[in-house]
């Protein structure tokens, strides 16, 4: 067993083992240490632990010394010269007319190497551009050229679940994928959906990769005969995430159906396990004690209108209002519904008539002859506005209330009438 520290460098998803010789050091402090690219400033994710030899690639680098608020001001200091730097290196190589796109711009913790990260289809002769820069920056200029799935770890992004990238996020290292274990999980083989934001296969792919084969090797092959609890078929698809087998049947009468079987209950000796299983399921469900809000099936299977009239429902009694509520002594007012007679009627100047006398009128009324009614002498209306009669009206008879006329009426100008029209009135006369 060897004691060692993990620790990450510019929020990568690889974890790097040092010793930490006598220090104690904690989870996220900052520690100094040597790499290959000189001093660097990197974040403790895991403090001192004892690990197994083989696991640790040997010698172990020591840590320098715990990280200083000296050490964060700097690294903050380069951060910022990172910015600066990276504008000017791609001037420098469009100048030259290079063929390649850089990624990244990083400095280390004392300033005295900065790395430039591109990447490019081919080998690209950059000799004279590191003079330029070196020329440019005072310091040691160094040149990487590295590939696109390095440049989606670096930069980082969502994949298309919606998550930062894994690379970015928790991967120490590229695994290889390969087609054939996209065609093991039975995905579209569209690149679009199996390609990740670096243009190559998802890193994902390979995740469950184990699982499928295992699986693969337990359900039955496709195309295959096959025994099932309802008689001997072919297997015609297995679905690994569900962990059931379609298979297809061909009946006495020659009609073929596809059913849905557990893989587990295939093979042979079907029938015999299925018909285990039900009676073990029966007796399990007479055995079984009936719990508190058991439901006769009687009472639930009656109608909805018969369960309300069985069980009516309860209703709370309504909360009396204070201004209602009378002394013992005295009897409480009747509420009784408004009678007809007690409404009160509109005022009029006709005399108020009840429903017989009314009835009876109207049944004199209606047997009289239309000659023995009274003629109705013209009278004539003086007009306000302009000084002439109008047309005679007919008056009201005797014993009958007078109704005023109409100011509507009155302005009405067009009036009907059988006669020759007036040169200056409105209306006419009755020949």
């Amino acid at each position: 067993m060897v004691k060692v520290i993990g620790v990450k460098f510019r929020n990568s998803g690889r974890v790097y083992y040092f010793d930490p010789g006598d220090l104690d050091i904690q989870a996220g402090q900052g520690v100094v240490v040597e790499t290959a690219r000189g001093v660097e400033y990197a974040d403790v994710t895991m403090g001192v632990t004892e690990v197994e030899d083989d696991k640790v690639v040997s010698p172990l680098k020591p840590v320098q010394r715990i990280a200083t608020d000296e050490d964060l001001r700097m690294r903050q200091y380069y951060w910022d010269k990172e910015k600066e730097a990276f504008p000017i290196c791609e001037q420098k190589i469009a100048e030259h007319g290079l063929d390649m796109k850089l990624v990244n711009v990083e400095y280390n913790l004392t300033g005295s190497k900065v790395v430039f990260y591109f990447t490019a289809d081919d080998r690209v002769d950059f000799r004279e551009l590191v003079k330029d820069l070196a020329y440019v920056f005072k310091t040691r200029i160094e040149l990487r050229q590295i590939g696109v799935r390095d440049e989606a770890k670096m930069l980082g992004g969502l994949g298309p679940c919606g998550r930062p990238v894994c690379c970015k996020q928790f991967l120490d290292d590229f695994r290889p994928v390969t087609i054939k274990m996209a065609k093991e999980q039975n995905l579209a083989l569209s690149p679009t959906k199996i390609s990740g934001l670096c243009g190559r296969l998802m890193c994902c792919l390979q995740y469950e990769e184990s699982c499928y084969e295992q699986m693969h090797k337990l359900m039955p092959k496709t195309g295959k005969e096959i025994e099932t609890p309802d008689g001997v078929g072919i297997v015609v698809e297995n679905n690994v995430i569900t962990e059931r087998t379609k298979v297809k049947l061909t009946a006495e009468d020659g009609t073929i159906d596809i059913r849905e079987y557990p893989y587990e209950d295939l093979g042979p000796g079907a029938k015999e396990r299925a018909m285990e299983r039900a009676a073990q399921a029966a007796a399990d469900a007479l055995n079984e004690p009936a719990g508190e809000g058991f439901t006769p099936l009687a009472q639930t299977s009656l109608p909805r209108q018969n369960r309300d009239r069985r069980q009516p429902r309860r209703t709370e009694p309504a909360q009396v209002k204070e201004s209602d509520k009378q002394p013992k002594g005295e009897p409480k007012a009747q509420n009784k519904p408004q009678q007809k007679a007690d409404k009160p009627q509109p005022k009029t100047d006709k005399p108020q008539q009840n429903r017989g006398e009314r009835k009876e009128n109207q049944n004199r009324n209606a047997n009289k002859p239309k000659t023995d009614r009274q003629s109705k002498p013209d009278v004539p209306v003086p007009k306000a506005e302009t000084g002439e009669t109008s047309a005679p009206v007919a008056a009201p008879a005797s014993g009958a209330a007078a109704v005023p006329f109409s100011r509507k009426r009155r302005s009405n100008n067009r009036r009907r009438s059988f006669g020759p029209r007036t040169p200056g009135g409105s209306g006419g006369q009755k020949a």
